[in-house]
């Protein structure tokens, strides 16, 4: 059966509640062309007009959720970026040592930058870092640790005080 017929019976109150969820009418009109683009994609969608009803409404409310993650995301990113590369020298640094911290910062490995942005960048707690990553607190504990290490080695090549156990560890 084609949903297409069931789906034109809808359109008025797919519009009308696609634009409570969304900023504008364009955004709203979006929302619902994305759902009507899933159903007829979908080989499981609903063939009954009762049942077509909520599922399109699910599909609309959870494309506008997904879009307002994304975003926030790219928000929180942006603000990140900006905060990380500032309009010039980080706070209480030259533009020389701005640029080297970043620079060191970039040489990183993806998992000591991803910890220092989560937590140096972003401001997460330990918890809410763990709970990103998916990782016990104090497993992100270390990591900020020895990421920072890692990062002051890059900024200062010069040997870092600290137990000869916490250099055996780091080397792993």
């Amino acid at each position: 059966m084609d949903a297409w017929p069931l789906i034109t019976q809808l359109l008025p109150d797919l519009r009308a509640y696609a634009r409570t969820l969304a900023d504008s009418a364009q955004d709203a009109e979006d929302l619902v062309g994305d759902a009507i683009e899933r159903t007829i994609r979908s080989d499981r969608y609903p063939r009954e007009l009762d049942r077509l009803r909520p599922w399109m409404f699910r599909t609309i409310r959870n494309l506008a959720f997904d879009e307002l993650r994304k975003r926030r995301v790219r928000r929180e990113y942006a603000q990140a970026l900006t905060r990380l590369e500032g309009a010039g020298a980080a706070p209480g640094l030259s533009v020389e040592d701005s640029a080297l911290l970043r620079r060191a910062y970039e040489m990183l490995n993806g998992r000591e930058r991803e910890i220092l942005f989560l937590v140096d960048v972003m401001g997460f707690s330990y918890t809410e870092a763990a709970s990103v990553l998916e990782v016990p607190k104090g497993t992100v504990m270390s990591r900020v640790s020895r990421a920072r290490r890692a990062l002051l080695q890059r900024v200062d090549p010069q040997p870092t005080a600290g137990s000869a156990k916490e250099r055996e560890r780091d080397r792993r």
